[in-house]
């Protein structure tokens, strides 16, 4: 385990951006291994507090994926007008990933109430819209999409930071 907060949390970036880079462009059960993999090396490296940020990880995978299926369900979110039953194993590998970094490199965002209302609308739709122009995902009609893209990621950041205060204090920085 790496004792420096700044190295770890470096690391955590790196292996978030990586792990949603390589799912967006390879989106497949090949890349959601890949992203397991870096999940197994974030708790090597970064991780401190293992089964509490796992169980963590694990609540937030399950909200994050439920939000992806409602909207593929929904027309939100397509894939290549293929019909989708459960949400692609690499998008949940994503959530898994991007869970890390609410005990780590996103952290900071917690430290003020109103910053996750104002950055996830944003930042949560721009990620799907980077994910369709690179192919991964369609936005089926763009401007209702990201709106309720911006309406989702308004509602489940802050919950999800809110269940890790609440339920988890102990990975609190």
């Amino acid at each position: 385990m790496i004792t420096s907060e700044t190295a770890r949390n470096v690391i955590n970036f790196l292996l978030f951006q990586a792990g949603w880079l390589i799912c967006v462009l390879f989106p497949g059960k090949p890349a959601a291994a890949i992203v397991l993999g870096f999940l197994v090396l974030h708790f090597i490296l970064v991780s401190q507090k293992r089964k509490s940020e796992l169980q963590f990880i694990g609540l937030g995978t399950v909200v994050g994926a439920t939000l992806d299926l409602l909207w593929f369900r929904t027309g939100v979110l397509g894939l290549d007008s293929q019909e989708v039953f459960l949400t692609p194993p690499w998008l949940v590998a994503i959530w898994a990933i991007f869970m890390t970094t609410l005990c780590h490199s996103l952290d900071w965002i917690s430290r003020r109430v109103w910053l996750p209302f104002v950055l996830a609308p944003v930042a949560g739709p721009f990620a799907y819209w980077s994910a369709s122009k690179l192919g991964a995902i369609t936005l089926p009609d763009l401007a209702p999409s990201l709106a309720a893209m911006a309406i989702g990621w308004l509602v489940v950041f802050p919950l999800l930071l809110f269940i890790r205060k609440s339920l988890y204090p102990e990975l609190q920085a």
